[in-house]
């Protein structure tokens, strides 16, 4: 079996280390708000090419303090890929304020860059992009809006850590980024976690007062927060990994690039990209118009498969009030996009057996 993603051979590769970490902890008895916490946010907003990061329980919950503390509200509008992962559109919604969906773009699935300037208003306060499968977002036309309309850029960059825009890496292209680092990120820890990065030191000062019960400081409270803190087991996890991401990342390239260039299939459409340090392939997609046949005949031969997202954001009963909207670039990509194993930890083998599976299939 051709495993889409296998947790436990990308963990157990840093299993002494982990173990011997988390040993330590235990001894110490110091779960939250300690030492590790502190040397991963330091270490990560570094690694990312900015001054601060907060860590928080989870990507939505970054999401969502990131919009809260930039004190945006009902009757603000943020504009937001209408492809996106759910978490976006509702962090968006938590904070009474108004998601306006984007239109994709076929080739790449970010945001299609020309299409947002028909969508601001002058309720619009922000451009939420998303760095969606590991892409970095073209960034040039999104700051020149945001510059001439006065609008917050943020960055969801739950799938992109360790991405480049031309020189700079996602989560320093923006106000505030959000990342997510469930287990099966690029960066993932042991659960849940998630982080706000940012070169705001007053965006930084209260998204840490919100996620920490609105308090500045122990039994002060300043505002009206929330319980939303990474743990010391996880940012301890995330510390020993973040040495290995730009490695892992290479890697992962290193596969897209033998899928692009092996796979032959003409009923596959291949994802594009804009330079090879954009992408950090944290999933491959691929679009087909026989997408349930392939999925099946693929998992005959022993290979797993997924899809990013079956159901678009406008079609789920979550939002019905969006049901009579029509996004075709969007609604043609979830009715067609699958993925195929992506990992560090894929071998050679697998590889090629994907590629033979993928070129070898007839509809």
């Amino acid at each position: 079996m051709v495993s889409f993603l296998d947790l436990s051979k990308v963990n157990n590769r840093f299993r002494n280390e982990i173990d011997a970490k988390f040993k330590e902890i235990l001894d110490k008895g110091w779960y939250l708000q300690g030492e590790e916490n502190a040397r991963f946010t330091q270490d990560f907003a570094a690694y990312c090419g900015a001054k601060y990061c907060v860590g928080v329980a989870n990507g939505l919950d970054a999401l969502s303090l990131l919009i809260r503390a930039s004190d945006f509200g009902p009757g603000d509008e943020i504009i937001v890929p209408a492809n996106t992962y759910i978490a976006t559109i509702l962090a968006i919604s938590q904070q009474g304020c108004t998601p306006v969906l984007a239109e994709p773009s076929l080739e790449t699935y970010n945001l299609d860059v020309d299409r947002l300037e028909a969508l601001i208003t002058p309720k619009t306060r922000a451009i939420m992009v998303v760095h969606l499968y590991g892409q970095a977002v073209q960034m040039q036309k999104v700051w020149e809006l945001a510059e001439k309309y006065q609008l917050k850029v943020f960055e969801d960059c739950a799938q992109a850590h360790g991405a480049y825009y031309e020189d700079r890496r996602v989560g320093s292209l923006s106000d505030g980024a959000a990342f997510s680092f469930y287990p099966g990120k690029n960066l993932g820890c042991l659960g849940d976690g998630g982080a706000v990065v940012t070169n705001d030191e007053a965006l930084y000062e209260k998204v840490k007062a919100l996620a920490n019960y609105g308090s500045d400081y122990k039994y002060h409270h300043i505002y009206k927060g929330v319980n939303s803190r990474l743990d010391e087991l996880q940012a301890a996890v995330l510390e020993i990994k973040l040495k290995h991401l730009d490695e892992d990342n290479q890697r992962r390239r290193e596969i897209a690039s033998f899928y692009r260039h092996e796979i032959h299939n003409p009923l596959l459409i291949l994802p594009k990209t804009y330079a090879e340090k954009s992408h950090v392939w944290h999933v491959f997609t691929l679009r087909t118009e026989q997408r349930d046949r392939l999925c099946a005949y693929l998992n005959e031969r022993g290979i797993q498969t997924n899809i990013h997202y079956p159901i678009p954001p406008h079609q789920q009963l979550a939002y019905q009030e969006w049901q009579h909207l029509h996004y075709p670039n969007s609604e043609e990509i979830h009715r067609t996009i699958m993925s195929i194993p992506m990992s560090p930890v894929l071998t050679e083998q697998e590889i090629v057996q994907v590629v033979d599976a993928l070129n070898a299939y007839q509809g």
